[in-house]
């Protein structure tokens, strides 16, 4: 429930579900070229609406309307995210006592809203909309409850997903802020105010924190008190909050130019300096001193419990941690059997260790720069968007970058991520990938890092949804783990079919980070609820893959920061799986990949059930029709 998480993930694409002129058991754009642009909405299924169907229906979308428009009241920089300029100057609250049991009651309102519509009387589509909506409101309802937000309130930084990463990103000129009007300078302006007081009221919650026993880790706590650090003596030339001063439009009158010199000069100088060395002071004389040797929440009061919570939340399951812990285990083992079979067909013949450390070692994959690295992305961009159509119908029309991480946070980040576009304010969608410590990295899981951050991966997904006139606002930039996560770790299999993975050196990078989808399993689960220490975290991913002790390093303190949400990736995309294979083994020769792929994507960001059971509802409505078919086509033949 960290800021930046809140912020990033709700702006990739939606919560869940549909728009009222999909139906779910009609499928569409099963041509053999693409469209550019967003999936072309479907025809609805109800020729024959039952009386009060027509009201009900208003009424649902205005509580999705409503609901939506509330929503973005009380979180300005989701709005902002999303492309909508309204309140850019706002930077919200997020903290406070009040805004929480605002987050709650908007919730439990939502959910009695709900109650007085008969959902039996919504077409195909809005009950499914209908359904996705209800877990995310009772499940907002919890996260907002005060068992569960007493902790993380008090837990508002970090290295990792920390809101001063988020923040300086934002205001770099190159995020989802724009900087093209003096309006759009002011607003950046307005917004550092908002900032600083965040990080004051961060640290009364952590200090509030120390007094319950609510802290973080010592070694988290450490890695945030130096990037704080970084901030605080960065020189105005180092500060990414004065890149938009040093690209000032042409088109600015000279009072305007001047005008904003001073005042960013003043802000930065004056405000987010002095706030950086207090938050920094805090943690280095206060802070240090009371964090915790543990690392796994189940060392926090209450944190057994919320863990299995943010499981729930993450996984949109009601798998519990042991259960998800076993899972991983046999994941694990599936994976170790295929990695064998690949050494074997390279004429490695050792043991696997020793595999890896050859490859890891091999200067054949040792990236010669950055741009060397930015210039095999785009190779690879190539190649993909030529083979797109064999297996989709459209493509977005937001277009991708690909940048490097910028190197304040790369040191902490994962080796690539994607950050969303807008269409709206001509935002493109940016695939970051890290290029710090290029000799501790190597270049074999280059193909699949695309296929999952970018396209058919998360870029593809999240434009594709937020480009669709037909769906409602909230059901267009919410965001749901499993779905989102899944769907990207799913993309990074159809490598092979989009002509990827001919090397062999590829898909042993592809098998590796499906085996870090599986320890992250086991990992995150030992973690949390188990009891794992962080060195044996460690040591269990340095014994199952090639990373480097940099990378595992990383991938650990993640999953400390951010509790639950590595368990989203290998759920979600088992349930793909499994969904497809369900497709193609009950269609047989009427199973087409584009038409399964425009079911899956169509609808939003669904939770697993109501994936499953929308998939399912389509499978059933294909075999129907093609057993109907049958039996004409023999009634003919009879005649």
């Amino acid at each position: 429930m960290k800021l930046s998480r809140l912020i990033l993930w709700t702006a990739v694409a939606t919560l869940q579900a549909a728009c009222a002129s999909v139906d779910t058991s009609t499928g569409c754009g099963s041509g053999p070229n693409m469209t550019a642009g967003a999936a072309a909405p479907q025809q609805a299924a109800n020729e024959q609406a039952p009386q009060g169907a027509e009201a009900a229906a208003r009424e649902f979308r205005a509580v999705l309307e409503a609901s939506d428009a509330a929503m973005l009241a009380r979180r300005p920089l989701d709005a902002l995210f999303r492309g909508d300029l309204t309140r850019a100057g706002q930077f919200g609250d997020y903290l406070s006592d009040g805004w929480i049991e605002a987050e709650r009651r908007a919730a439990a309102a939502d959910l009695a809203r709900l109650r007085t519509i008969d959902r039996d009387l919504l077409g195909a589509v809005d009950r499914l909309a209908y359904d996705a909506f209800v877990w995310n409101r009772q499940d907002a309802l919890l996260a907002h409850g005060p068992e569960f937000a007493a902790i993380w309130s008090r837990l508002p930084i970090d290295h990792y997903g920390g809101v001063q990463l988020m923040f300086a990103a934002l205001s770099s000129g190159e995020g989802a802020a724009p900087y093209r009007t003096v309006a759009d300078y002011d607003n950046g302006l307005s917004r550092i105010a908002g900032f600083v007081a965040y990080l004051d009221q961060s640290i009364d919650r952590m200090r509030q924190g120390m007094k319950l026993g609510i802290v973080l880790p010592r070694v988290i706590a450490e890695r945030t008190l130096v990037q704080f650090d970084t901030y605080a003596a960065q020189t105005l030339a180092q500060s990414q909050y004065h890149e938009p001063i040093r690209k000032l439009p042409v088109d600015f009158s000279q009072a305007d130019r001047e005008r904003l010199v001073r005042a960013y000069t003043a802000a930065i100088e004056g405000q987010l300096r002095p706030a950086f060395e207090r938050v920094a002071r805090f943690l280095r004389n206060e802070y240090l001193a009371a964090a915790r040797d543990s690392v796994g929440l189940a060392g926090l009061p209450g944190g057994a419990s919320y863990y299995a919570q943010l499981a729930r939340h993450h996984t949109t399951t009601a798998k519990t941690p042991q259960q998800i812990h076993t899972l991983g285990l046999a994941e694990v083992a599936r994976l170790t059997g295929e990695l064998r079979k690949l050494a074997d067909r390279t004429g490695h013949t050792g043991p696997l260790d020793e595999f890896f450390r050859q490859v890891r070692q091999d200067p054949r994959f040792k990236p010669a720069s950055a741009r060397a690295l930015q210039d095999g992305y785009a190779d690879i961009a190539h190649r993909v968007d030529l083979s797109l159509p064999h297996l989709f119908s459209h493509r977005p029309k937001t277009p991708l970058e690909i940048r490097p991480i910028p190197e304040v946070e790369a040191k902490g980040a994962a080796g690539a991520y994607y950050m969303p576009g807008s269409m709206e304010t001509g935002r493109p969608g940016i695939f970051f990938f890290n290029s710090h410590d290029l000799p501790s990295r190597t270049t074999t899981d280059m193909e699949t890092l695309y296929l999952h951050e970018a396209v058919p991966g998360h870029h593809y997904q999240g434009s594709l949804v937020a480009e669709d006139p037909s769906l409602p606002k909230i059901l267009r930039y919410e965001w749901v783990t499993s779905y989102g996560e899944g769907w990207a770790l799913y993309a990074e299999s159809l490598g092979a079919e989009l002509g990827l993975y001919t090397d062999p050196y590829q898909l042993f990078g592809h098998l590796q980070d499906q085996m870090l989808r599986a320890m992250r399993l086991v990992v995150d689960t030992g973690l949390h609820s188990l009891g794992w220490t962080r060195e044996r975290a460690i040591d269990y991913m340095l014994a199952h893959s090639d990373m480097s002790r940099t990378e595992v390093t990383s991938e650990v303190e993640r999953y400390i920061v951010d509790p639950g949400q590595a368990l989203a990736y290998k759920i979600g995309e088992i349930t793909i799986r499994q969904l497809r294979t369900r497709a193609e083994q009950t269609l047989g020769s009427r199973f087409d990949i584009r038409e399964f792929h425009e079911q899956v994507l169509s609808t939003g960001a669904l939770p697993l059930d109501v994936l499953t059971a929308k998939i399912d509802g389509w499978i059933s409505s294909r075999s129907s029709a093609q057993g109907s078919a049958q039996g004409s086509a023999q009634g003919s033949a009879n005649r």
